[in-house]
């Protein structure tokens, strides 16, 4: 399993690994339990965690950037109950985390998730794209008018 197959979903406690996608919804696996189940787009939206940025003292940063922080601290995880705790955690593990926009719900939400990736062995990392190809650039081509042919002229009527 790779961390760009995990998502969350609206609705549904816990990460999902995306098994299939369909035009309705898409076929997911929970990590808690790993039960599969159907979850229709008309009831549920669907995350990436490629996809969610946290807000910061400066630019906004990948979710992946603060999983790889809290792995790099060493701390142990605070208790989800203890606000205060959850928020000196996370002074120390990152602290150019923007506290003011950034919930003790959403702090308790990331402590879960990276427990729940870190048990299951998933490497804190981006999918890569792949490298597009740089095409060098060739001198510019001048196209010549075409050469009138000497020819008859049209009669006029």
């Amino acid at each position: 399993m790779e961390y760009g197959k995990l998502i969350a979903v609206t609705g549904l406690p816990g990460l999902y690994e995306l098994v299939s996608s369909k035009n309705d919804g898409a076929i997911v696996r929970s990590l808690q339990d790993n039960s599969t189940k159907f979850a229709s787009t008309r009831q549920h939206q669907f995350s990436h965690l490629e996809s969610i940025e946290v807000y910061t003292q400066r630019e906004n940063v990948n979710l992946v950037e603060i999983f790889q922080a809290m792995d790099a601290s060493g701390l142990s995880l605070p208790d989800e109950k203890d606000a205060k705790a959850i928020k000196a955690y996370f002074e120390k593990a990152f602290p150019e985390l923007d506290f003011e926009r950034v919930y003790v719900s959403d702090m308790k939400k990331m402590i879960r998730w990276y427990a729940v990736i870190k048990a299951h062995g998933i490497a804190f990392q981006l999918t890569e794209e792949p490298a597009e190809e740089v095409v060098p650039e060739a001198a510019p081509v001048v196209e010549e008018a075409p050469a009138k042919k000497p020819g008859r002229k049209k009669k006029e009527a």
